[in-house]
């Protein structure tokens, strides 16, 4: 558990979150909670956290991929509650994470309402062009016909605006919606109708 000011900047956190990313409260204290996330799920958080810094909700729950202590990844839920003071502003952020591994709780689904778009025969036909399967390779284990493979993956270029099945596995990384420290890929139940 750590609390965060307006700007992200670590201000308190207990012992556990200071083992998990630092060696003292030195280590942790006093840096941007941005650094402490990997990359890829960087900026689909940060909307969260403006999202909360303006008010537009109370709290949020989302899977991330943090880096730890001497470089060392892991993955967990993230669930953040915005504090308010004497006036209805932002004073603080709590910030709660739970490593013990999983994709999150029945309650963190509930606080995390993301855009859902992605039928389920999408996720999978994703999570197999992510894991490298060709077209047909991809119907035989969806019990798909190769054009309805084609249709769904053109589909999927459409939605998430990209020319190419490479481009759709980068910016599906990129948004957060395949779980990054996963292997073979999977997309976050949270973009699934």
């Amino acid at each position: 558990m750590a609390s965060l000011d307006r700007d992200l900047t670590i201000k308190h956190a207990n012992q556990e979150f200071r083992r998990s990313f630092g060696d003292s409260a030195g280590d942790v204290c006093g840096r941007s909670f941005r650094d402490l996330m990997h990359p890829s799920v960087q900026q689909p958080l940060m909307r969260q956290f403006s999202r909360l810094i303006e008010g537009k909700r109370h709290r949020f729950a989302s899977h991330v991929v943090a880096v730890g202590a001497r470089d060392s990844a892991f993955a967990g839920t993230l669930t953040a509650s915005a504090v308010t003071g004497e006036t209805p502003d932002v004073a603080a952020i709590l910030v709660l994470m739970d490593s013990s591994g999983g994709t999150g709780t029945a309650e963190a689904d509930i606080m995390t309402p993301q855009k859902k778009f992605l039928t389920e025969i999408d996720a999978r036909i994703l999570e197999g062009i992510a894991a490298g399967l060709s077209t047909i390779p991809l119907a035989s284990r969806l019990y798909l016909s190769r054009q309805g493979v084609e249709y769904h993956v053109t589909g999927l270029l459409r939605k998430l605006r990209v020319p190419n099945r490479a481009a759709l596995v980068s910016r599906a990384y990129s948004m957060g919606i395949l779980n990054v420290g996963a292997w073979p890929p999977k997309v976050v139940d949270d973009f699934i109708k």
